[in-house]
């Protein structure tokens, strides 16, 4: 069972081990010290992490003794003739059989092949005919979620900000916009675009094929057909169609949380409180799950601050933007304090650490 918080916040990666009932957390001293660490990931052993920061260059690490010693990628660039730089690194995902996949602004993609030693960009999205008239959200634009299906080693899909979901057949030579019946609030001129909404998290559920789920600027969806189509989910509980956070429940392809914010001009937890808001039944009705959170709060949330594991009940686990994170060991019935006084919080993931 996972029994490590991987934590990357703005000044460097925190561990937070816990014990065998995920109750009792204990925080270690900081690794990366000084680096922004958007998100980091435990692989094969392996320990991975999105780097960058105002003096240092974007970046992937790689530790192969649990974080005593770090490597940094090769060069991560973009071929010269387009004319761009990588900004930001956002988040590495595991591929099929040794392949890894990054994702970062302005709407790039690298694979790795070797473990993460060297990235190759993807010509995909690179060369994609509409990408001149693509628009960054607030936080760039950014490819920010990269999911691989299990059964079909050639589809991926991805989410962009502003741009969508997107989905590739053919493993990332060629990639079609995937956002029928999502909603765009803020371009009034075409509310219901192509392509062109804010994505802000997008999950795939491995238990159900076909079945993905992402919390937008403009509502929390679910698609059952591998993104052919979306439906809205948000207006029967919940008090905001606006979040970041989303989790899932492994074991259960019908349940899902989000963190629900008040809006685009003001990103902090709705109603005074830091809610999160579970369904069981598909996003046919919402509850709230938060039993042993702050019931006074105004708090942000970052887009990967959230993570859940493989235990039964599933782990639930998200971080603030105040440096807090709070875990689940029961599926969201109750909720405890893992970790405060840390800088603010960009990731969470969960890791099984070596004892």
């Amino acid at each position: 069972m996972p029994n490590t918080i991987l934590v990357g916040t703005k000044k460097g990666l925190f561990l937070v081990h816990g014990d065998e009932s995920r109750t009792k957390w204990e925080a270690a001293e900081p690794l990366l010290e000084g680096w922004e660490v958007m998100h980091a990931i435990l692989h094969d052993g392996v320990l991975y992490a999105a780097t960058g920061g105002m003096v240092y260059s974007p970046t992937v690490q790689r530790s192969q003794d649990f974080g005593k010693s770090w490597e940094l990628a090769e060069t991560i660039g973009l071929p010269e003739e387009t004319g761009e730089k990588v900004q930001k690194l956002w988040h590495i995902e595991p591929g099929h059989e040794g392949e890894l996949w990054l994702g970062g602004a302005p709407a790039v993609l690298f694979k790795s092949t070797d473990g993460g030693v060297t990235w190759e960009a993807n010509q995909g999205l690179l060369e994609h005919p509409t990408r001149g008239k693509w628009q960054p959200g607030a936080g760039g634009l950014t490819c920010h979620s990269i999911q691989l299906d299990p059964t079909d080693r050639d589809r991926i899909y991805i989410g962009i900000s502003a741009v969508g979901t997107w989905r590739s057949d053919d493993g990332g030579k060629s990639w079609q916009p995937k956002n029928k019946n999502v909603w765009a609030g803020f371009n009034p001129e075409n509310e219901y675009p192509e392509w062109g909404q804010c994505v802000h998290k997008l999950l795939l559920h491995r238990g159900k094929e076909g079945r993905l789920w992402q919390q937008n600027h403009c509502g929390v969806y679910r698609t059952d057909d591998g993104m052919e189509t979306w439906e809205r989910l948000d207006e029967n509980g919940l008090p905001s169609d606006f979040g970041f956070p989303l989790m899932l429940d492994p074991h259960d392809p019908d349940a899902a949380y989000v963190i629900p914010q008040i809006g685009a001009e003001n990103r902090v937890t709705c109603d005074g409180r830091l809610g999160v808001y579970r369904t069981r039944d598909a996003g046919a009705s919402w509850e709230l799950a938060s039993n042993g959170l702050p019931e006074q709060a105004y708090v942000s949330l970052y887009r990967e601050a959230s993570a859940f594991d493989s235990g039964s009940p599933a782990g639930l686990y998200f971080g603030t933007h105040q440096g807090v994170v709070y875990a689940s060991p029961d599926a969201g019935d109750t909720w405890v304090e893992a970790a405060s006084e840390l800088p603010p919080v960009f990731s969470v993931e969960v890791a099984e650490w070596p004892s």
